[in-house]
Protein backbone atom coordinates (compact mmCIF):
# COMPACT_ATOMS: atom_id res chain seq x y z
CA UNK A 1 0.00 0.00 0.00
CA UNK A 2 1.35 3.42 -0.97
CA UNK A 3 2.52 5.75 1.79
CA UNK A 4 0.28 8.85 1.64
CA UNK A 5 1.93 10.65 4.58
CA UNK A 6 2.73 14.28 3.73
CA UNK A 7 6.37 15.21 4.00
CA UNK A 8 7.88 18.71 3.56
CA UNK A 9 9.95 19.36 0.50
CA UNK A 10 13.71 18.98 0.88
CA UNK A 11 15.58 22.09 1.89
CA UNK A 12 17.53 22.08 -1.37
CA UNK A 13 14.36 22.44 -3.41
CA UNK A 14 13.10 25.32 -1.28
CA UNK A 15 16.41 27.06 -1.68
CA UNK A 16 16.40 26.53 -5.44
CA UNK A 17 12.91 28.04 -5.72
CA UNK A 18 13.95 31.24 -3.96
CA UNK A 19 14.91 34.16 -6.22
CA UNK A 20 18.64 34.35 -6.90
CA UNK A 21 20.63 37.26 -5.60
CA UNK A 22 22.00 39.86 -7.97
CA UNK A 23 25.49 38.84 -9.06
CA UNK A 24 28.14 41.35 -8.09
CA UNK A 25 29.87 40.97 -11.43
CA UNK A 26 27.02 42.89 -13.02
CA UNK A 27 27.42 45.88 -10.71
CA UNK A 28 31.19 46.28 -10.50
CA UNK A 29 32.04 46.57 -14.25
CA UNK A 30 29.09 48.88 -14.89
CA UNK A 31 30.03 51.11 -11.95
CA UNK A 32 33.68 51.26 -13.04
CA UNK A 33 32.82 52.09 -16.66
CA UNK A 34 30.28 54.72 -15.67
CA UNK A 35 32.69 56.24 -13.16
CA UNK A 36 35.46 56.49 -15.76
CA UNK A 37 33.08 58.03 -18.31
CA UNK A 38 31.78 60.56 -15.78
CA UNK A 39 35.33 61.46 -14.74
CA UNK A 40 36.45 61.95 -18.35
CA UNK A 41 33.49 64.09 -19.43
CA UNK A 42 33.85 66.26 -16.31
CA UNK A 43 37.64 66.65 -16.16
CA UNK A 44 38.75 66.79 -19.81
CA UNK A 45 36.75 69.95 -20.71
CA UNK A 46 38.47 71.74 -17.81
CA UNK A 47 41.88 71.32 -19.45
CA UNK A 48 41.15 70.99 -23.18
CA UNK A 49 38.76 73.39 -24.86
CA UNK A 50 36.89 72.37 -27.99
CA UNK A 51 36.71 74.92 -30.79
CA UNK A 52 33.62 73.87 -32.75
CA UNK A 53 34.58 76.17 -35.64
CA UNK A 54 38.10 74.73 -35.94
CA UNK A 55 39.09 73.44 -39.40
CA UNK A 56 42.44 71.95 -40.43
CA UNK A 57 42.17 70.24 -43.80
CA UNK A 58 45.85 69.28 -43.70
CA UNK A 59 45.11 66.54 -41.16
CA UNK A 60 41.59 65.66 -42.33
CA UNK A 61 40.46 62.02 -42.54
CA UNK A 62 43.46 60.65 -40.69
CA UNK A 63 43.04 57.14 -39.18
CA UNK A 64 43.69 56.48 -35.47
CA UNK A 65 47.27 57.18 -34.47
CA UNK A 66 49.36 58.21 -31.47
CA UNK A 67 48.59 61.88 -32.10
CA UNK A 68 44.85 61.27 -32.56
CA UNK A 69 43.72 58.09 -30.82
CA UNK A 70 40.34 58.04 -32.59
CA UNK A 71 41.57 59.73 -35.76
CA UNK A 72 40.28 62.96 -37.28
CA UNK A 73 37.11 63.77 -39.20
CA UNK A 74 36.63 65.31 -42.62
CA UNK A 75 37.42 68.79 -41.27
CA UNK A 76 40.54 67.78 -39.35
CA UNK A 77 38.91 67.82 -35.91
CA UNK A 78 40.00 65.30 -33.27
CA UNK A 79 37.30 62.62 -33.00
CA UNK A 80 38.16 61.63 -29.42
CA UNK A 81 37.83 65.18 -28.11
CA UNK A 82 34.55 65.66 -29.93
CA UNK A 83 33.28 62.34 -28.51
CA UNK A 84 34.02 63.54 -24.98
CA UNK A 85 32.12 66.80 -25.48
CA UNK A 86 29.31 65.00 -27.32
CA UNK A 87 28.95 62.44 -24.54
CA UNK A 88 28.77 65.24 -21.98
CA UNK A 89 25.90 66.79 -23.92
CA UNK A 90 24.10 63.46 -24.27
CA UNK A 91 24.42 62.61 -20.56
CA UNK A 92 23.29 66.10 -19.58
CA UNK A 93 20.22 65.81 -21.79
CA UNK A 94 19.50 62.30 -20.53
CA UNK A 95 19.78 63.13 -16.83
CA UNK A 96 17.86 66.43 -17.00
CA UNK A 97 15.09 64.98 -19.17
CA UNK A 98 14.81 61.88 -16.95
CA UNK A 99 14.51 64.01 -13.80
CA UNK A 100 11.84 66.24 -15.34
CA UNK A 101 9.96 63.18 -16.57
CA UNK A 102 10.14 61.55 -13.16
CA UNK A 103 8.86 64.66 -11.37
CA UNK A 104 5.96 65.10 -13.80
CA UNK A 105 5.10 61.40 -13.80
CA UNK A 106 5.26 61.19 -10.01
CA UNK A 107 2.91 64.15 -9.63
CA UNK A 108 0.38 62.76 -12.10
CA UNK A 109 0.57 59.20 -10.77
CA UNK A 110 0.34 60.22 -7.12
CA UNK A 111 -2.67 62.48 -7.73
CA UNK A 112 -4.45 59.87 -9.86
CA UNK A 113 -3.82 57.08 -7.37
CA UNK A 114 -4.71 59.03 -4.24
CA UNK A 115 -7.77 60.89 -5.60
CA UNK A 116 -9.12 58.01 -7.68
CA UNK A 117 -12.57 58.07 -9.22
CA UNK A 118 -13.22 60.11 -12.34
CA UNK A 119 -9.91 61.97 -12.03
CA UNK A 120 -7.98 58.71 -12.11
CA UNK A 121 -9.91 57.46 -15.13
CA UNK A 122 -9.39 60.69 -17.08
CA UNK A 123 -5.66 60.88 -16.34
CA UNK A 124 -5.09 57.25 -17.29
CA UNK A 125 -6.97 57.73 -20.57
CA UNK A 126 -4.73 60.72 -21.29
CA UNK A 127 -1.67 58.60 -20.53
CA UNK A 128 -2.93 55.82 -22.81
CA UNK A 129 -3.64 58.30 -25.62
CA UNK A 130 -0.15 59.79 -25.46
CA UNK A 131 1.45 56.34 -25.16
CA UNK A 132 -0.31 55.21 -28.34
CA UNK A 133 1.85 57.62 -30.37
CA UNK A 134 5.48 56.51 -30.96
CA UNK A 135 7.87 58.47 -28.77
CA UNK A 136 10.23 59.39 -31.58
CA UNK A 137 7.44 60.62 -33.84
CA UNK A 138 5.92 62.72 -31.06
CA UNK A 139 9.37 64.05 -30.16
CA UNK A 140 9.98 65.11 -33.77
CA UNK A 141 6.70 67.04 -33.78
CA UNK A 142 7.52 68.79 -30.48
CA UNK A 143 11.05 69.76 -31.60
CA UNK A 144 9.71 70.99 -34.94
CA UNK A 145 7.23 73.23 -33.11
CA UNK A 146 9.82 74.58 -30.65
CA UNK A 147 12.63 74.79 -33.26
CA UNK A 148 15.73 72.57 -32.92
CA UNK A 149 17.83 73.40 -29.85
CA UNK A 150 19.15 71.77 -26.71
CA UNK A 151 16.21 72.97 -24.61
CA UNK A 152 13.73 71.77 -27.25
CA UNK A 153 15.28 68.30 -27.20
CA UNK A 154 15.06 68.14 -23.39
CA UNK A 155 11.42 69.28 -23.42
CA UNK A 156 10.48 66.79 -26.13
CA UNK A 157 12.08 63.88 -24.26
CA UNK A 158 10.50 64.92 -20.96
CA UNK A 159 7.03 65.23 -22.51
CA UNK A 160 7.24 61.77 -24.07
CA UNK A 161 8.83 59.81 -21.19
CA UNK A 162 6.82 60.76 -18.09
CA UNK A 163 4.18 58.12 -18.82
CA UNK A 164 6.15 55.22 -17.35
CA UNK A 165 6.76 57.00 -14.06
CA UNK A 166 3.08 57.98 -13.85
CA UNK A 167 1.93 54.38 -14.28
CA UNK A 168 4.44 53.03 -11.77
CA UNK A 169 3.59 55.60 -9.11
CA UNK A 170 -0.16 55.17 -9.60
CA UNK A 171 0.15 51.39 -9.26
CA UNK A 172 2.23 51.68 -6.09
CA UNK A 173 -0.11 54.27 -4.58
CA UNK A 174 -3.17 52.11 -5.24
CA UNK A 175 -1.40 49.20 -3.54
CA UNK A 176 -0.30 51.30 -0.54
CA UNK A 177 -3.77 52.73 -0.01
CA UNK A 178 -4.96 49.31 1.17
CA UNK A 179 -2.24 48.99 3.83
CA UNK A 180 -3.15 49.26 7.53
CA UNK A 181 -0.82 52.19 8.27
CA UNK A 182 -2.65 54.33 5.70
CA UNK A 183 -5.98 53.57 7.37
CA UNK A 184 -4.43 54.41 10.74
CA UNK A 185 -3.17 57.75 9.44
CA UNK A 186 -6.60 58.64 8.06
CA UNK A 187 -8.30 57.65 11.32
CA UNK A 188 -5.74 59.74 13.18
CA UNK A 189 -6.94 62.85 11.34
CA UNK A 190 -4.31 63.16 8.60
CA UNK A 191 -5.47 65.04 5.52
CA UNK A 192 -5.17 63.69 2.00
CA UNK A 193 -2.13 65.91 1.38
CA UNK A 194 -0.45 64.73 4.56
CA UNK A 195 -1.08 61.09 3.71
CA UNK A 196 0.43 61.63 0.27
CA UNK A 197 3.52 63.55 1.38
CA UNK A 198 4.28 61.66 4.60
CA UNK A 199 3.29 58.09 3.75
CA UNK A 200 2.70 57.48 0.05
CA UNK A 201 5.52 59.40 -1.66
CA UNK A 202 8.32 58.18 0.69
CA UNK A 203 7.28 54.58 0.01
CA UNK A 204 7.25 54.99 -3.78
CA UNK A 205 10.55 56.93 -3.85
CA UNK A 206 12.74 53.84 -4.53
CA UNK A 207 10.58 52.86 -7.52
CA UNK A 208 10.67 56.44 -8.84
CA UNK A 209 14.46 56.59 -8.55
CA UNK A 210 14.75 53.28 -10.37
CA UNK A 211 12.42 54.47 -13.14
CA UNK A 212 14.49 57.66 -13.44
CA UNK A 213 17.71 55.69 -13.80
CA UNK A 214 16.15 53.43 -16.42
CA UNK A 215 14.98 56.47 -18.38
CA UNK A 216 18.48 57.92 -18.74
CA UNK A 217 19.72 55.46 -21.44
CA UNK A 218 16.44 55.79 -23.31
CA UNK A 219 16.68 59.58 -23.20
CA UNK A 220 20.29 59.48 -24.44
CA UNK A 221 19.33 57.31 -27.41
CA UNK A 222 16.36 59.58 -28.07
CA UNK A 223 18.61 62.65 -28.16
CA UNK A 224 21.02 60.84 -30.46
CA UNK A 225 18.21 59.94 -32.85
CA UNK A 226 16.90 63.52 -32.96
CA UNK A 227 20.39 64.92 -33.59
CA UNK A 228 21.01 62.30 -36.27
CA UNK A 229 17.83 63.45 -38.01
CA UNK A 230 18.98 67.08 -37.85
CA UNK A 231 16.47 68.09 -35.16
CA UNK A 232 18.86 68.34 -32.21
CA UNK A 233 21.87 70.56 -31.75
CA UNK A 234 23.24 72.71 -34.60
CA UNK A 235 25.21 70.72 -37.19
CA UNK A 236 28.58 72.14 -36.08
CA UNK A 237 27.98 71.29 -32.39
CA UNK A 238 29.54 68.20 -30.82
CA UNK A 239 26.76 65.63 -30.50
CA UNK A 240 26.76 61.86 -30.87
CA UNK A 241 23.92 62.06 -33.38
CA UNK A 242 25.63 64.81 -35.37
CA UNK A 243 28.92 62.90 -35.44
CA UNK A 244 27.27 59.70 -36.67
CA UNK A 245 25.34 61.69 -39.27
CA UNK A 246 28.53 63.33 -40.53
CA UNK A 247 30.42 60.02 -40.49
CA UNK A 248 28.03 58.26 -42.85
CA UNK A 249 29.51 60.24 -45.74
CA UNK A 250 33.03 59.20 -44.74
CA UNK A 251 32.17 55.50 -44.80
CA UNK A 252 32.29 55.60 -48.59
CA UNK A 253 35.97 56.62 -48.49
CA UNK A 254 36.94 54.18 -45.73
CA UNK A 255 36.60 56.47 -42.72
CA UNK A 256 35.22 53.75 -40.43
CA UNK A 257 36.64 55.31 -37.24
CA UNK A 258 34.42 58.40 -37.52
CA UNK A 259 31.27 56.39 -36.87
CA UNK A 260 32.81 53.62 -34.75
CA UNK A 261 34.16 55.92 -32.03
CA UNK A 262 30.95 57.82 -31.15
CA UNK A 263 28.80 54.73 -31.59
CA UNK A 264 31.06 52.67 -29.32
CA UNK A 265 31.12 55.30 -26.59
CA UNK A 266 27.34 55.63 -26.79
CA UNK A 267 26.76 51.88 -26.47
CA UNK A 268 29.28 51.41 -23.64
CA UNK A 269 27.84 54.29 -21.60
CA UNK A 270 24.22 53.25 -21.97
CA UNK A 271 25.06 49.61 -21.20
CA UNK A 272 26.83 50.72 -18.02
CA UNK A 273 23.80 52.71 -16.86
CA UNK A 274 21.50 49.84 -17.79
CA UNK A 275 23.68 47.38 -15.85
CA UNK A 276 23.48 49.43 -12.66
CA UNK A 277 19.74 49.89 -13.15
CA UNK A 278 19.30 46.14 -13.62
CA UNK A 279 21.04 45.33 -10.33
CA UNK A 280 19.00 47.99 -8.54
CA UNK A 281 15.81 46.61 -10.08
CA UNK A 282 16.62 43.12 -8.80
CA UNK A 283 17.18 44.49 -5.30
CA UNK A 284 13.79 46.20 -5.41
CA UNK A 285 12.01 43.05 -6.54
CA UNK A 286 8.68 42.96 -4.69
CA UNK A 287 9.24 39.26 -3.84
CA UNK A 288 12.27 40.20 -1.79
CA UNK A 289 10.92 43.27 -0.04
CA UNK A 290 9.51 42.91 3.44
CA UNK A 291 5.78 43.60 3.57
CA UNK A 292 4.96 46.97 5.09
CA UNK A 293 3.25 46.73 8.43
CA UNK A 294 1.90 49.43 10.67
Amino acid sequence: MADLTWRPAPRSRLTAASPPRSPKWRLLPSAVVLGVVALVVLVVPLFVELNEQYVDLAIANQPPSAAHLFGTDELGRDVLLRCVYALRVSLTVGVVAAVISAVAGTAVGALAGSIGGWFDRIMMRVVDAIASVPHLLLGIVIVAILRPSLSAVIISIALTHWLTAARIVRSEVLSLRTRPFIDAAIVGGASRLQVMTRHLLPNVAPQVLLATTLMVPHAVWHETALSFLGLGLPPHAASIGNMINDAQRSLLIGGWWMSLAPGLMLVITTLAVSGISGVWRDRLNPKRRTELTW
